[in-house]
């Protein structure tokens, strides 16, 4: 579980997150969503380090990383996973080198045991016949999904996503949902989504967090996301096909009715 407890971040006299207060729960997809320029890249920032809230905590089952020290947040990252919004895989590298990486780089596992452990988390998200290719040699669809084994294989209890549907088309961005929602349970993880992507919102957002101007304006889940009285909420969700087409629906049914 993450707890943010009044997250406050400025830049010079500019105000970017104005006092949000919320929690993340294990095994869930948490999402944040919201406008561009809302808040919601900084908000993942502070999250996770990169950037020290003005005033406020990030707790981690407990554990407040805006206190740490260096050295303290470099283990601290250990347990997370993150999947960039392009990927970040390296060209140089095979798909199986890229999911083996991050044991190469901090584990104290063997050779052997790196290689069954890489070769386990490319099983689990089916791509086995690829693990000889380069990133440029697979589609964007399968990238992600290489991504998404690299950000498991070191058995994170904290999971980072940033637009994981960026540049996807829609079947292949529902597969990429039901791959993150499926190991988020699996391994129980904390997974938190950074997304503006409104079939994701209605397909996974078991917990939903809304920035508007740098304030929490509301939370709740899919199955409220629509009924929410929230203006600012609506312009954003209402902006979608997928929810003009869903709210077209409710109305006729309230019509007939």
């Amino acid at each position: 579980m993450i707890e943010i407890k009044h997250l406050y971040k400025s830049f010079g006299e500019k105000e970017v997150l104005h006092d949000i207060n919320t929690v993340f729960e294990d095994g869930k997809t948490n999402l944040i969503i919201g406008q561009s320029g809302a808040g919601k890249t900084v908000l993942m920032q502070n999250l996770v380090g990169l950037l020290d809230p003005t005033k406020g905590e990030v707790l981690y089952d407990g554990r407040n990383i805006v206190t740490m020290t260096k050295r303290e947040k470099i283990l601290m990252r250990r347990e997370m996973g993150m999947i960039f919004q392009g990927s970040a895989l390296f060209d140089s590298q095979t798909v199986f080198e890229n999911v083996r990486f991050p044991l190469d780089m901090f584990s104290d596992m063997t050779a052997k045991e790196r290689d069954k452990q890489a070769q386990k988390c490319l099983d689990r998200v089916n791509l086995t016949s690829a693990e000889a290719k380069f990133p440029g040699e697979i589609s964007g669809g399968m990238q992600k999904r290489v991504a998404i084994a690299r950000a498991i294989v070191m058995n994170p209890k904290y999971l980072f996503c940033d637009e994981p549907n960026s540049g996807l088309d829609p079947k292949t961005s529902l597969v990429i949902d039901q791959l993150i929602t499926e190991i988020t349970r699996e391994y129980n993880m904390t997974t938190i989504i950074n997304t503006h992507d409104m079939n994701s919102v209605m397909g996974i957002g078991e917990n939903i967090i809304f920035i508007a101007d740098g304030k929490k304006e509301w939370q709740g889940t899919k199955d409220t996301v629509i009924s929410a009285k929230n203006k600012k909420l609506n312009d954003l969700v209402f902006a979608s096909d997928l929810f003009k087409k869903v709210k077209e629906v409710e109305l006729e049914e309230e019509r007939k009715a």
